[in-house]
């Protein structure tokens, strides 16, 4: 299997550092609020990267943090936490917004039938691991303080850069001094933060009171579950720089080895072709998504892109992707669930699923590639409805379940058996409804419309009057 490591920026075969032994870090949610689209794009890809390095036989331990405190509004070295702020927002505890909002965000990954991480450390429980590698870098002379700041030396480290590729010029002119004269070098990112008098979430240290810098933690928390040198890290590719840039700093002076062997980044969202956003009213969240969408139709959608291209949302391409999925989930239930001893498949079967089989594996060796495993799955299904279609025998159908189980479903994570049509039909029969409704609203039949709405409550739906004198209407 090849990957392209962002790091050497070149395909390279996987080989890691104790084989069959892999370790792999993503860097998790920041969880101040529910999981929108973006989250999905980045956790499924990375998903069928933990699948397919286990069907290949590794042993895999995956990591994935839960940055519950340190990572502040502007991703740099000022403004609020984004916890207290939001904590604030909602009059809790900044714990209990933590909580909520992990809960939350499992909830979907779990709909998206994304696999639960071995491990999933919260920055906030692994304070002690952040202090004892500020101390490290503090002793080497990686690391200076200022008044209960302490910044990492970025001068130390001549190849800071070296992942991003931005020349000491460039980082400079990314920064803003004004934020903070302590800094020896404008290029300098804290490490540990002093905590003023209102801040909540704050832990004693040997230089105050204070709490974590966001890039601290996934070093930390990733070494210590993984050892000095991880095999894969993956992460969003607005992350490269600072955080990726800055872990590999301070990893790599406290240890004198590699941090990471593989740098993998996943591609950014846009929504019919803008980058999704609140300010601009294209936020996507998972929740409302799959109100109008089965989650496996979601994943779908995500897996027909590339992991390192860039993914437009847009309804078409819904619709285009719950066209698809059907496809799929009527071939596997025309298979079946065929037990026993049938006999051989015929030799038409057999060639027509090595070569679907030959196709799919390629393409997952060649990083990744599920827009191209998906087409042989497609292929597949194509060809199998013409052979069944000329002799339907069981034991040609028990060789093709088997074949749509090992990629569709054990690989892409695509839950074809599990899923149900109800939810989309329901969907799409409250599009229906909702047109109808907006209909007679706008011919003034309001008494009709208002009996639609009252009948449609009493069995569980909601109606939404639309400011253009349309209607939404929804399953409670």
């Amino acid at each position: 299997m090849k990957l392209y490591n962002s790091l050497t920026r070149s395909l390279e075969e996987f080989e890691p550092l104790d084989p069959p032994y892999a370790g792999v870090y993503v860097c998790g949610p920041t969880v101040y609020g529910h999981s929108h689209l973006g989250h999905g794009k980045t956790y499924v890809s990375f998903d069928v990267l933990i699948r397919y390095l286990r069907h290949l036989g590794y042993r895999v331990r995956y990591v994935q943090n839960i940055t519950d405190v340190g990572h502040l509004t502007d991703n740099a070295d000022s403004g609020e936490d984004k916890i207290e702020k939001q904590a604030r927002l909602e009059k809790l505890e900044p714990m209990e917004i933590a909580e909520k909002y992990t809960r939350s965000y499992f909830e979907d990954m779990d709909a998206l039938n994304v696999l639960r991480p071995d491990i999933s450390p919260r920055a906030s429980g692994h304070v002690p691991e952040q202090i004892e590698l500020v101390r490290t870098l503090l002793r080497k002379g990686h690391a200076y303080e200022v008044d209960g700041y302490v910044y990492f030396s970025v001068e130390s480290f001549p190849e800071y850069g070296k992942l991003s590729g931005r020349r000491p010029e460039e980082l400079m002119a990314g920064t803003r001094v004004e934020i903070d004269e302590g800094k020896r070098d404008p290029r300098d990112f804290a490490l540990w933060k002093k905590a003023g008098p209102d801040h909540i979430l704050r832990w004693n240290s040997p230089w105050g009171w204070g709490y974590p810098g966001w890039h601290l933690e996934c070093s930390a928390m990733a070494m210590r579950y993984l050892g000095d040198t991880v095999d894969i890290h993956g992460g969003g590719l607005e992350n490269i720089f600072p955080h990726h840039e800055s872990e590999i700093a301070q990893s790599e002076c406290a240890t004198g080895r590699q941090f990471v062997r593989y740098w993998l980044h996943n591609n950014m969202l846009t929504v019919d072709g803008q980058k999704m956003g609140k300010s601009l009213g294209n936020w996507i969240l998972l929740k409302d998504l799959f109100e109008k969408f089965h989650p496996m139709v979601v994943r779908l959608y995500i897996l027909r892109s590339h992991y390192r291209s860039q993914l437009d949302f847009t309804d078409t391409g819904m619709g285009s992707a719950l066209s698809g999925f059907r496809r799929l989930a009527a071939f596997r239930s025309r298979l079946g669930e065929p037990e026993g001893e049938d006999g051989a498949p015929s030799e038409d079967t057999v060639g027509m699923l090595r070569e679907a089989e030959t196709v799919f594996m390629r393409s997952m060796d060649d990083d990744l590639n599920t827009p191209g495993a998906l087409a042989a799955i497609f292929d597949m299904v194509r060809a199998g409805n013409s052979i069944l279609d000329g002799n339907d025998r069981p034991a040609d159908r028990k060789a093709m379940a088997g074949a749509m189980d090992l990629m569709a479903e054990d690989i892409l994570g695509l839950d074809i058996r599990g899923w149900s049509a109800s939810s989309d039909d329901t969907s799409e029969l409250c599009g229906i409804l909702a047109e109808a409704r907006g209909t007679l609203r706008r011919s003034r039949l309001f008494e009709a419309a208002d009996r639609m709405r009252d009948r449609l409550e009493e069995i569980g739906y909601t109606a939404r009057d639309l400011p253009d004198g349309g209607s939404e209407i929804t399953r409670r």
